[in-house]
């Protein structure tokens, strides 16, 4: 009986501060918040304490599994929306500190390291003047590179 009601008061009490959560305009936390508060109030419904004796038969345990369900629900949902965001807003206030703090200068330039590391490409090669005969050295490998 004691457990009951303390259990209820918990998640009175833990309602009430998702409400001033959502007052504060931070829906994901108080949304979290409610799951949270909801889950003792749905282990009191469903009777965990009387569970032998009158679960298969109790609406209101149904109804506690219900509220359970959308709790589980509430978890799902919030981890799905904080996953899309990017993380927690501290992690995405550290990303955004990190990316001021690396930030290069306009004028910076990459330094110098002598040879550069790409090779130089080759001027294209003159057209052979051949006289009458024309030069088929190019499509003769086309054609053996793909087998005829």
């Amino acid at each position: 009986m004691i457990a009951e009601t303390v259990c209820s008061a918990v998640a009175a009490a833990g309602l009430g501060i998702a409400v001033v959560t959502a007052y504060r305009k931070r829906y994901l936390a108080a949304a979290r918040i409610a799951a949270y508060a909801l889950v003792p109030l749905g282990l009191v419904m469903t009777g965990v304490v009387d569970w032998l004796a009158d679960t298969a038969f109790s609406p209101t345990a149904w109804a506690g599994f219900a509220v359970l369900g959308g709790a589980w629900a509430l978890f799902a949902t919030t981890r799905a929306v904080e996953r899309r965001r990017g993380g927690t807003r501290k992690e995405r206030r550290a990303a955004a500190r990190a990316a001021r703090s690396e930030a290069v200068a306009p004028a910076a330039s990459a330094p110098s390291l002598g040879q550069s590391s790409r090779p130089a490409s080759r001027p294209a090669a003159a057209p052979r003047a051949t006289g009458g005969s024309e030069d088929f050295s190019d499509i003769e490998a086309i054609l053996k590179k793909h087998g005829i």
